[in-house]
Protein backbone atom coordinates (compact mmCIF):
# COMPACT_ATOMS: atom_id res chain seq x y z
CA UNK A 1 0.00 0.00 0.00
CA UNK A 2 1.18 3.46 -0.91
CA UNK A 3 2.15 5.26 2.87
CA UNK A 4 4.98 8.21 2.45
CA UNK A 5 7.07 10.08 4.82
CA UNK A 6 7.55 13.47 3.57
CA UNK A 7 10.87 14.36 4.89
CA UNK A 8 10.47 13.70 8.49
CA UNK A 9 6.37 13.68 8.70
CA UNK A 10 6.08 9.92 8.81
CA UNK A 11 2.30 8.25 9.38
CA UNK A 12 1.53 6.67 12.58
CA UNK A 13 -1.28 3.99 11.97
CA UNK A 14 -2.35 1.64 14.62
CA UNK A 15 -1.84 -1.73 13.88
CA UNK A 16 -5.70 -2.82 13.60
CA UNK A 17 -6.48 -0.46 11.54
CA UNK A 18 -6.98 -1.32 7.91
CA UNK A 19 -5.60 0.73 5.19
CA UNK A 20 -6.49 -0.51 1.68
CA UNK A 21 -3.66 -1.36 -0.82
CA UNK A 22 -5.08 1.01 -3.38
CA UNK A 23 -5.56 4.11 -0.29
CA UNK A 24 -2.96 6.51 -0.23
CA UNK A 25 -1.55 8.28 3.45
CA UNK A 26 1.29 10.72 3.03
CA UNK A 27 3.17 12.66 6.05
CA UNK A 28 1.73 13.69 9.29
CA UNK A 29 -1.62 11.68 9.15
CA UNK A 30 -2.60 9.42 12.26
CA UNK A 31 -4.83 6.91 12.14
CA UNK A 32 -6.43 4.86 15.54
CA UNK A 33 -7.38 1.68 16.07
CA UNK A 34 -9.89 0.02 14.08
CA UNK A 35 -10.62 2.53 11.52
CA UNK A 36 -10.64 1.63 8.30
CA UNK A 37 -9.32 3.81 4.87
CA UNK A 38 -10.62 2.74 1.43
CA UNK A 39 -9.74 2.10 -2.24
CA UNK A 40 -8.61 5.48 -3.65
CA UNK A 41 -9.18 7.16 -0.67
CA UNK A 42 -6.04 9.95 -0.34
CA UNK A 43 -5.49 11.47 3.32
CA UNK A 44 -1.71 14.06 2.44
CA UNK A 45 -0.45 15.57 5.66
CA UNK A 46 1.94 17.48 3.72
CA UNK A 47 1.42 21.33 5.27
CA UNK A 48 -0.39 19.64 8.84
CA UNK A 49 -1.55 17.38 10.15
CA UNK A 50 -4.37 14.65 9.72
CA UNK A 51 -5.66 12.57 12.54
CA UNK A 52 -8.61 9.80 12.33
CA UNK A 53 -9.93 8.81 15.73
CA UNK A 54 -10.44 5.31 16.45
CA UNK A 55 -13.09 2.71 14.22
CA UNK A 56 -13.92 5.88 11.60
CA UNK A 57 -14.27 4.96 8.30
CA UNK A 58 -12.84 7.25 5.29
CA UNK A 59 -14.33 5.42 2.22
CA UNK A 60 -13.50 5.43 -1.68
CA UNK A 61 -12.04 8.53 -2.85
CA UNK A 62 -12.66 10.36 -0.08
CA UNK A 63 -9.33 13.36 0.65
CA UNK A 64 -8.38 14.36 3.28
CA UNK A 65 -6.13 17.51 3.56
CA UNK A 66 -5.05 20.13 5.51
CA UNK A 67 -2.95 23.59 5.45
CA UNK A 68 -1.21 24.89 7.17
CA UNK A 69 -3.02 26.64 10.16
CA UNK A 70 -5.73 23.94 10.53
CA UNK A 71 -5.73 20.15 10.69
CA UNK A 72 -8.01 18.11 9.82
CA UNK A 73 -9.55 16.14 12.53
CA UNK A 74 -11.90 13.25 12.56
CA UNK A 75 -13.34 11.86 15.72
CA UNK A 76 -14.21 8.59 16.59
CA UNK A 77 -17.39 6.07 15.65
CA UNK A 78 -17.53 8.20 12.09
CA UNK A 79 -18.14 7.52 8.61
CA UNK A 80 -16.52 9.72 6.14
CA UNK A 81 -18.63 8.61 2.81
CA UNK A 82 -17.66 7.99 -0.86
CA UNK A 83 -15.72 10.91 -2.64
CA UNK A 84 -16.13 13.41 0.40
CA UNK A 85 -13.12 16.09 0.48
CA UNK A 86 -12.45 17.19 4.20
CA UNK A 87 -9.88 19.62 4.21
CA UNK A 88 -8.49 21.95 7.80
CA UNK A 89 -11.82 21.21 9.59
CA UNK A 90 -13.31 19.30 12.91
CA UNK A 91 -15.69 16.26 12.72
CA UNK A 92 -16.42 15.38 15.77
CA UNK A 93 -17.18 11.79 17.08
CA UNK A 94 -20.04 9.64 15.96
CA UNK A 95 -20.45 11.92 13.00
CA UNK A 96 -21.62 11.19 9.19
CA UNK A 97 -20.15 13.11 6.55
CA UNK A 98 -22.14 12.05 3.39
CA UNK A 99 -20.98 10.60 0.19
CA UNK A 100 -19.40 13.68 -2.16
CA UNK A 101 -19.79 16.24 0.46
CA UNK A 102 -17.69 18.72 0.96
CA UNK A 103 -16.46 20.31 4.32
CA UNK A 104 -14.17 23.21 4.00
CA UNK A 105 -11.69 25.07 6.55
CA UNK A 106 -12.31 25.66 9.98
CA UNK A 107 -15.75 23.91 9.80
CA UNK A 108 -16.62 22.39 13.06
CA UNK A 109 -19.40 19.34 12.86
CA UNK A 110 -20.17 18.48 16.60
CA UNK A 111 -20.83 14.90 18.06
CA UNK A 112 -23.96 13.31 16.40
CA UNK A 113 -23.89 15.99 13.39
CA UNK A 114 -24.34 14.89 9.55
CA UNK A 115 -22.85 16.33 6.68
CA UNK A 116 -25.71 15.26 4.08
CA UNK A 117 -24.17 13.62 0.50
CA UNK A 118 -22.74 15.91 -1.58
CA UNK A 119 -23.61 19.15 0.75
CA UNK A 120 -21.29 22.05 0.80
CA UNK A 121 -19.92 23.11 4.27
CA UNK A 122 -18.17 26.69 3.73
CA UNK A 123 -15.92 28.12 5.61
CA UNK A 124 -16.07 28.65 9.39
CA UNK A 125 -19.69 27.16 9.81
CA UNK A 126 -20.86 24.86 12.55
CA UNK A 127 -23.10 21.33 12.41
CA UNK A 128 -24.56 21.25 15.92
CA UNK A 129 -25.16 18.33 17.46
CA UNK A 130 -27.86 16.50 16.07
CA UNK A 131 -28.18 18.38 13.17
CA UNK A 132 -27.78 17.89 9.66
CA UNK A 133 -26.24 20.04 6.99
CA UNK A 134 -27.78 19.98 3.69
CA UNK A 135 -27.14 21.36 0.27
CA UNK A 136 -24.86 23.68 -1.35
CA UNK A 137 -24.35 26.36 0.64
CA UNK A 138 -25.07 23.93 3.46
CA UNK A 139 -28.30 25.06 6.08
CA UNK A 140 -28.90 23.37 8.88
CA UNK A 141 -32.10 21.11 10.03
CA UNK A 142 -31.73 20.60 13.78
CA UNK A 143 -32.94 17.42 15.45
CA UNK A 144 -32.65 15.47 12.01
CA UNK A 145 -29.46 13.53 12.19
CA UNK A 146 -30.22 9.31 13.29
CA UNK A 147 -27.03 8.47 15.83
CA UNK A 148 -28.65 4.70 15.36
CA UNK A 149 -27.95 5.24 11.78
CA UNK A 150 -24.89 6.13 12.56
CA UNK A 151 -23.74 4.00 15.07
CA UNK A 152 -24.84 1.14 12.36
CA UNK A 153 -22.85 2.33 9.82
CA UNK A 154 -19.72 2.85 11.85
CA UNK A 155 -20.19 -1.39 12.79
CA UNK A 156 -21.12 -2.01 9.43
CA UNK A 157 -17.91 -0.72 8.21
CA UNK A 158 -15.73 -2.12 11.21
CA UNK A 159 -17.07 -5.44 10.26
CA UNK A 160 -16.15 -5.10 6.52
CA UNK A 161 -12.59 -4.16 7.20
CA UNK A 162 -12.17 -7.40 9.62
CA UNK A 163 -13.47 -9.10 6.29
CA UNK A 164 -11.29 -7.51 4.01
CA UNK A 165 -8.07 -7.70 6.31
CA UNK A 166 -8.96 -11.46 6.25
CA UNK A 167 -9.53 -12.29 2.96
CA UNK A 168 -8.65 -9.68 0.31
CA UNK A 169 -5.89 -10.97 -2.01
CA UNK A 170 -5.05 -9.50 -5.27
CA UNK A 171 -5.42 -11.91 -8.68
CA UNK A 172 -3.46 -9.85 -11.27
Amino acid sequence: MPIYALGDQVPQIDPTAFVHPEAVVIGTVTIGAESSIWPSAVLRGDCGSIVVGARTSIQDGAVLHTTDDHPTVVGDDCVIGHLAHLEGCTVEDRCLVGVGSIVLHRVIVHTGGVVAANAVVLNDMEVPSGAVALGVPAKMREGMADADDIAHGAETYRERARHYRDALRRLG
